[in-house]
């Protein structure tokens, strides 16, 4: 069987290198920098003792995102949104998809009533900017859910799943895990999928930007970014080393959540 090879030497179903470096900023309760191929970003988690008026007397928390480039993130300079007045609809896009993403790695209501915002800047851009920052952001998050824990400010620590995302698409008529600039700039079709550790999908973004995709496309697009998804959640969970007590404050959220659940029932 002969093998396609990418420009950059990838098998079709072959991941970039990918790496996490943990703790990185020393102010922020969660940093991770993010190392995807050639993508390179930052991704904080803040603390904040107060959440939105519409959760305020609930009781539950909240996690909300931001997103933004450096101006020299790609080959050429962008202006910095903050001058032109506005968040741009590309952007906003993405930190909403990061901000539903990231809701769903936690149980909201065991948080208490904090925000815990997420920050994903982009030092370098080489596609999979959004992907990159999901899955990087999830570590600081969990980071940031350790240091409430280890402050005795959380009970447990209410993680319900790791999650991670990424890029599919078809180049020439071949199906593609991870896609980098060059590829996803020609791509016929573009997709980015979130899933979590129960293997099932958060979320589902698939465009046909140069021509449309069967059902059995669709279906081999899933395949791909399960195997993609599957070994980011190793290298994510890698790059936590929990500890047996957080593994079982961990289990303990589980628990409360269970109860909780029985509680409302």
């Amino acid at each position: 069987m002969t093998v396609i090879l990418r420009g950059d030497g990838r098998r079709p179903d072959e991941l970039r290198p990918l790496s996490f470096r943990r703790g990185v900023n020393r102010y922020a309760e969660g940093s991770v920098l993010v190392f995807w191929g050639e993508t390179q970003l930052l991704c904080t988690a803040s603390v904040e003792e107060k959440v939105p008026l519409f959760l305020r007397g609930t009781g539950q928390g909240w996690v909300t995102a931001e997103y933004s480039m450096l101006p020299r993130a790609t080959q050429s300079r962008t202006v910095r949104e903050s001058v032109r007045g506005r968040v741009g609809g590309r952007s906003q896009e993405i930190q909403r998809l990061i901000g539903r993403s990231l809701r769903s790695a936690l149980f909201l209501p065991l948080l208490g009533e904090r925000t815990i915002w997420i920050d994903c800047d982009v030092l370098q851009a080489d596609g999979g900017t959004r992907t990159a920052a999901i899955s990087g952001a999830t570590l600081a998050l969990v980071d940031a859910l350790r240091y409430l824990w280890r402050e005795e400010r959380l009970p447990c620590i209410p993680l319900r799943s790791l999650i991670s995302a990424v890029s599919v698409g078809k180049v020439g008529g071949v199906s593609l895990l991870d896609l980098c600039y060059e590829e996803d700039s020609r791509a016929e079709v573009d997709a980015n999928l979130v899933g979590d550790e129960q293997e099932d999908f958060i979320e589902v973004q698939a465009t046909g930007e140069r021509s449309t995709f069967s059902r059995k496309e669709l279906e081999g697009f899933l395949h791909l970014a399960s195997l993609g998804l599957d070994r980011i959640r190793q290298l994510q969970k890698a790059s936590l080393d929990l500890s047996p007590e957080e593994e079982e404050a961990i289990a303990e959220g589980h628990r409360c959540f269970g109860q909780y659940q029985q509680g409302q029932a």
